[in-house]
């Protein structure tokens, strides 16, 4: 069974930093990222990676967050920096799984950028 636990979110002024973790257990991942959805908006793709560390980002966040995985500890991270408040928006792990390709999705983290 596939668990995905994200911690990390909060409240930051526009210009401050946040870093997200996802933790998967259940099975093997061959990608691992992050999907937001601002209210009223569709949820979008933030940022995903590869079990070999291919990574791609949508471009309006390219430069200011980072995702990085330990395979060992089956846990993605975003370091979300220079943040905006367009950055606001429930932020989403997701995983996609080796044995069958099926992906699964966090219960989501709020993140909130005031100006």
């Amino acid at each position: 069974q596939v668990q995905l636990v994200e911690s990390g979110g909060g409240v930051v002024q526009a210009g401050g930093s946040l870093k997200l973790s996802c933790a998967a257990s259940g099975s093997i991942f061959v990608i691992m990222g992050w999907y937001r959805q601002a209210p009223g908006k569709q949820r979008e793709l933030v940022a995903t990676i590869t079990t070999s560390g291919n990574t791609n980002y949508r471009d309006s966040v390219k430069g200011r967050f980072t995702i990085s995985r330990d395979n060992g500890k089956d846990t993605v991270y975003l370091q979300m920096n220079s943040l905006k408040p367009e950055d606001t928006a429930v932020y989403y792990c997701y995983v996609v799984r080796r044995l069958d390709f099926n992906n699964y999705w966090g219960q989501g983290t709020q993140v909130t950028v005031s100006s």
